[in-house]
């Protein structure tokens, strides 16, 4: 009798997990599977900070105009959602346009300075997109 309630219980559970798996996105994976994704990201190479000491300051400089670009983008995204809600008086809007330009100028004449392209101060956020 216990043997055949210990098996109601499981499918029961089976059922249960199978359920939260739909409704969370989460999927169950085998073993096999597992050493799989795991072997695919052993392969992929993490991009590392370089700490060559001809190259701290380059790399420094590359963090922090990145974080500053992640901020711009983010403060102008704000911006325009503003202006579509029409939140913003036009001067506030041609001051926060002007002040915007003027960081991303900034950024762009300091990343020149040390030889860094647009592209090097990227996010790369993989499946989200390059911010």
């Amino acid at each position: 009798m216990k043997a055949r309630t210990r098996r109601k219980k499981t499918a029961k559970a089976r059922r249960v997990r199978k359920t939260r798996s739909r409704s969370t996105g989460l999927h169950v994976v085998s073993g096999k599977q597992l050493l799989a994704l795991r072997k695919k990201i052993g392969k992929q190479t993490a991009v590392r900070w370089n700490p060559d000491k001809d190259d701290v300051q380059r790399s420094v400089i590359q963090l922090v105009l990145t974080l500053v670009e992640l901020i711009r983008k983010l403060m102008e995204r704000q911006a325009i959602r503003r202006m579509e809600e029409r939140t913003l008086t036009p001067q506030e809007t041609d001051a926060v346009g002007t002040a915007l330009m003027e960081i991303e100028r900034t950024i762009r004449d300091i990343g020149k300075q040390f030889d860094l392209s647009p592209e090097d101060l990227n996010l790369d956020l993989g499946a989200i997109k390059l911010l």
